[in-house]
């Protein structure tokens, strides 16, 4: 029960940033992707206060002997760039690109009910879970399309 209800705080404090940041707004993240045009550089500083956040905070976690909720750290393991990766990266940049909206974003814009939201969503979800089926028919037995994460052992 405790690591469901940090999700949802987690998950809430993410939205509310969002919103709070008009990252909800669809014209403003167009904007932003329109560099040639009339460029609105307001989301590069949420990605700056994220990815500064980040950097600090997880190198402060990172010392702890374990997660507050969990009994190891779950890092990815891989680290190279392989052709679903980028194809899938290629596919998100259009899809951002059309919709002006990523999953975080898209979600919250659902959670204050704006309709195209809507729309995103399910399409988000439909194109989540497609990749599944071809992981599992590359892979019999597999069931899910990513490496699995590995646990990091802090004590060694």
């Amino acid at each position: 029960m405790k690591r469901l209800t940090a999700a949802l705080v987690a998950g809430l404090l993410f939205g509310f940033g969002l919103s709070l940041a008009r990252m909800t707004d669809r014209q403003r993240v167009l904007g932003f992707l329109d560099v040639a045009g009339d460029w609105d550089p307001t989301l590069v500083w949420v990605l700056g206060g994220a990815v500064g956040t980040t950097l600090i905070t997880f190198r402060l976690i990172l010392r702890r002997e374990q997660p507050l909720l969990d009994a190891g750290f779950h890092l990815p393991t891989r680290t190279h760039l392989d052709r679903s990766l980028l194809i899938g990266a290629f596919l998100f940049g259009i899809g951002w690109g059309i919709a002006g909206y990523c999953p975080g974003p898209g979600i919250a814009a659902l959670g204050i009910g704006l309709p195209n939201a809507a729309v995103f969503v399910l399409a988000l979800a439909a194109g989540s879970f497609l990749p599944m089926g071809w992981a599992r028919d590359e892979h019999p037995g597999r069931g899910r399309a990513t490496a699995p994460k590995q646990e990091v052992n802090k004590s060694a």
